[in-house]
């Protein structure tokens, strides 16, 4: 590219939105080199290559997810440098251009919106929230619809303790040194967070199980509401819920696992399975999102189980960087 094709030419920040079905991918994070595995930012800036930006398109995804997660609403941003004299995209064609040139159907862009030059997807978020769902009653995997299955944890249980579980959950409510619910190798300088809201709830009926199964499964819901989250910790404190739900551990007991910052004790080294987790929503400071129905404001550019051995110890390795 010459010195002449980019003189003039200006570089404009977007904010996207997407979402994502995790079974078929290593991550969201971009998988570089030879290898097999091939994550979702890397059909995204395939996707981006056809935009033609001076510069190569790269996405800084918000909240990196692992290997099965899904997320109904993840964020990126990405800088395009278009040819001299060529105005910048709109959001919209920017969006509809990047769906165009996905290669994956289990990925779409959601939406698309101008913002600061300084703008940062990971940095600048001050909410995010996840969602895990479990289902009761099955006692085995082929008892779940196909249309569910890598979609939510399937617990051998016919029920839950749920008044139990929201007890315990108000045990992590807060700001916390979660080191208790940390897996090995995470980034993260410092294992305090706060946990704005922790929720456990049932949910309707699912409409992919037909009538005469909905009489014995049941779905439930759990929210976690941080600004951030360290590695694994929503798939730990998951599976310390269940266990409580379960009758394997007392509200009580979930309060001295947070206290110990212990994260090798017995208990809290369970991860609960990464295909009932879902990245629900990341929020901005001045930017709402999609979910909230108010998607761009004026600080931005844009107008635009069963049993306890349900409970799985922890065997992959992390990928580093990685969050949740």
């Amino acid at each position: 590219m010459s010195s002449g094709a980019a003189a003039g030419s200006v570089r404009v920040r977007y904010l996207v939105y997407f979402q994502y079905l995790g079974t078929d991918f290593n991550g969201v994070a971009a998988v570089r080199g030879a290898q097999r595995a091939v994550g979702v930012q890397n059909y995204l800036e395939e996707a981006a290559e056809r935009l033609n930006s001076v510069v190569p398109v790269k996405f800084t995804i918000s909240s990196r997810t692992d290997a099965g997660v899904h997320a109904l609403s993840n964020a990126a941003h990405l800088d395009v440098q278009r040819r001299s004299g060529q105005p910048p995209f709109s959001p919209e064609v920017l969006a509809k251009a990047l769906n165009t040139h996905l290669k994956h159907p289990a990925i779409r862009v959601l939406q698309a919106f101008r913002v600061p030059s300084n703008f940062h997807a990971r940095y600048a978020a001050t909410s995010r929230t996840y969602l895990y769902r479990l289902a009761t009653g099955c006692p085995w995997p082929d008892q779940l619809s196909v249309f569910e299955q890598n979609r939510c944890w399937a617990l051998r249980a016919d029920c839950l303790d749920v008044a139990a579980m929201q007890e315990a959950a108000q045990h992590l409510l807060g700001t916390h040194d979660f080191s208790a619910f940390q897996s090995a190798g995470s980034p993260a300088t410092s294992s305090v967070r706060t946990l704005r809201r922790a929720s456990v709830s049932p949910e309707l009926s699912s409409p992919f199980v037909l009538p005469q199964e909905s009489r014995r499964l049941r779905f439930w819901n759990l929210e976690f509401e941080s600004q951030s989250f360290l590695y694994r910790q929503v798939r730990r404190m998951t599976a310390v819920l269940v266990a409580v739900g379960l009758g394997a551990l007392t509200p009580a007991q979930v309060k001295m696992i947070l206290e110990s910052r212990d994260p090798l004790g017995r208990h809290q080294t369970r991860v609960a399975p990464a295909h009932g987790l879902f990245l629900k929503s990341v929020l901005y400071g001045g930017l709402g999102d999609l979910a909230t129905g108010n998607p761009a404001r004026a600080q931005c550019e844009s107008q635009g189980p069963g049993r306890p051995d349900d409970l799985r110890p922890e065997t992959s390795s992390p990928k580093a960087g990685s969050l949740e």
